[in-house]
C-alpha cells in the first residue's frame, strides 16, 4: 500500500497542476450547489482507465485486509485472487509483478487568461495580442527614458555630426555634367512613363 500511494498522489498532483479549469465546466444552482457540465465530465471520463490502474492496487489491498480480519475460519496465509491487477497470476508463473503506472494523457494547452484551448504558445491569439500590446507600451516608456539619458544624447549627436559631414562632402564633390534637369526630362522621364506601377 505504501509503495502505491506515492504513485497515486503523484498522478493526482500532476493532473491538477497541469489542468486549468474553465468557467464553462461548472454550473452553479440557486442554492449554491455546483454541477459539472458535460464538457468536463467527458474530459474526466477520458482519464477513467488511468484512475482504474491507480486505484486497483489499493482496492485489492483493502479487500485482502478485510478478508484476513473478517474470516475467522480462513487460514491467515490464504490469499484472495487479484482480478484487477493480476498479481497472483504473474507470481504463479514465476514472473515478478510490475505495477503498470502509465501516465495520464497530456491535456490540451489552455490559455490562463480566458480558458480557451490554444495550439501554439501559452496564450490564445486574443490574449496574446493584449499582453503584447501592454508589454510594448511598457517597453516604449522604458525606451523613451533611455533615449533621454546623457549617454544616449551624446551618441545621437555624434551620429548626426557624421551624417552632416557626409552630406556636405557629397554636395561639395564635383558632379558629372550629364546629370541635370534637361537630361532627366529628355532621357529618364519618358522611360519612367513606360514602366507599369
Amino acid at each position: 500500500m505504501e509503495a502505491v500511494r506515492p504513485q497515486i498522489d503523484g498522478f493526482l498532483v500532476d493532473w491538477v497542476t497541469r489542468e486549468t479549469f474553465k468557467r464553462e465546466w461548472f454550473f452553479e444552482q440557486r442554492d449554491g450547489n455546483c454541477r459539472l457540465m458535460s464538457s468536463l465530465a467527458v474530459r474526466l471520463s477520458e482519464t477513467a482507465p488511468t484512475w482504474g490502474r491507480a486505484v486497483a492496487p489499493i482496492a485489492e489491498w483493502v479487500a485482502q485486509s478485510l478478508w484476513t480480519t473478517a474470516c475467522k475460519t480462513a487460514r491467515r496465509d490464504q490469499m484472495l485472487p487479484t482480478r484487477l491487477i493480476q498479481r497472483r497470476r504473474s507470481e504463479g508463473r514465476g514472473k515478478e509483478f510490475i505495477l503498470d503506472t502509465k501516465r495520464a494523457p497530456h491535456p490540451d494547452k489552455i490559455c490562463p487568461g480566458c480558458g480557451t484551448t490554444t495550439r501554439l504558445g501559452r496564450n490564445c491569439p486574443k490574449c496574446g495580442r493584449e499582453i503584447s500590446r501592454e508589454k510594448l507600451i511598457e517597453l516604449a516608456k522604458v525606451g523613451r527614458v533611455a533615449a533621454q539619458s546623457a549617454e544616449s544624447r551624446r551618441k545621437h549627436s555624434e551620429t548626426q555630426r557624421r551624417h552632416e559631414a557626409a552630406k556636405r562632402a557629397w554636395r561639395s564633390s564635383p558632379k558629372p555634367p550629364r546629370l541635370d534637369k534637361a537630361t532627366y526630362a529628355t532621357k529618364i522621364q519618358p522611360r519612367l512613363a513606360a514602366i507599369p506601377i
